[in-house]
């Protein structure tokens, strides 16, 4: 994490078109800041051609090893003739560039929109794709980008919230269901076994799935990391115990034409859940202090938030308790 409160300030329409510029492009002067928090995302028009996506690195996130193996699997993929939006690359052969203390890449800019997962024929098709990617992805491990795992998504993002930022009249309560939801967690992750940890898209939420023409393109795989393959697979999923064993039987029909699935996973669903809320609380205030993040989340850090939020990890302590979907 950088101890920069203001990482980007510097990133100014001017400071963008001049670091696209510095790769040999002329841009047009239209530049139209993306939904990005974690990084900076930029539309930027160029002359005589599609606009380009710029991505401006969070500064000292990621090393570079560790951005250039996530550009690498996305090559990967492409090869692979998977829809992924893959950097582009120079004639160097390079991907990742830097320009005034920021490290940034390009992309071709795809169109799209969030897909519809109530319908069957859509899932069997993100099922097939997910598949072939996971084929590709359990290849090779990742040498540099970490694990999914309980330590860094669970307990130290609780040790984070408990000591810095739970307001005090909900610590008591916060830490006490953070202990036994990790426990739970810990419980199911022994009783898994050795399930296979793979290169994975790591946040394949549907934010980060772009429909279009009747098939979806993958974006962001800045989360990209090891994990079990059914972190690509639970985000697809909402409703009820039986709308989510539906969606997933659909899912899992695509996949497995492509791929073998590993039926012990579907106990890590709930358990992959608590780990991203727990997470995503914890993300949350880690960031408070860019400016980007109060006017885009400005429910977080309220008592309301924080009684919500003890509320939902009630509900996942229960939510690991329950059998696993079954298919």
């Amino acid at each position: 994490m950088t101890c920069d409160p203001h990482p980007f300030q510097t990133l100014t329409p001017g400071f963008v078109m001049d670091a696209v510029e510095s790769q040999g492009y002329l841009c047009d002067c239209r530049t139209l800041a993306l939904n990005s928090y974690e990084n900076r995302v930029y539309q930027v028009g160029i002359e005589g051609q599609d606009p380009l996506v710029a991505k401006f690195y969070r500064p000292e996130r990621w090393t570079d090893i560790q951005i250039h193996e996530e550009h690498q699997f996305c090559f990967e993929l492409i090869e692979h003739e998977l829809p992924v939006v893959a950097p582009l690359v120079n004639a160097e052969g390079e991907s990742l560039f830097s320009f005034g203390g920021f490290r940034f890449a390009l992309y071709p800019r795809r169109g799209g929109h969030a897909p519809e997962l109530d319908n069957p024929d859509n899932l069997l098709i993100l099922g097939r794709l997910m598949g072939r990617i996971h084929a590709v992805g359990a290849v090779r491990p990742f040498e540099a980008r970490p694990c999914l795992d309980s330590n860094s998504f669970g307990h130290d993002a609780v040790a984070v919230v408990s000591e810095r930022y739970v307001p005090q009249e909900f610590k008591g309560h916060y830490d006490a269901l953070t202990r036994d939801l990790l426990q739970g967690i810990e419980d199911i992750l022994s009783r898994s076994g050795q399930v296979q940890y793979i290169r994975t898209h790591g946040d394949c939420h549907p934010g980060n799935i772009l429909w279009r023409d009747g098939g979806p393109h993958f974006v962001d795989f800045d989360d990209a990391r090891m994990a079990p393959a059914v972190q690509d697979l639970w985000m697809m999923l909402s409703g009820d115990r039986a709308a989510k064993t539906a969606q997933l039987s659909e899912i899992l029909d695509g996949y497995t034409e492509f791929n073998d699935f590993d039926a012990r996973e579907l106990q890590l669903v709930e358990a992959l859940r608590s780990l991203r809320i727990i997470h995503f609380t914890a993300w949350l205030a880690q960031r408070w202090e860019d400016p980007a993040f109060p006017p885009s989340f400005p429910w977080f850090n309220t008592p309301r938030y924080w009684g919500d939020h003890i509320l939902e990890l009630r509900e996942q302590i229960a939510a690991v308790q329950e059998p696993a979907l079954q298919v």
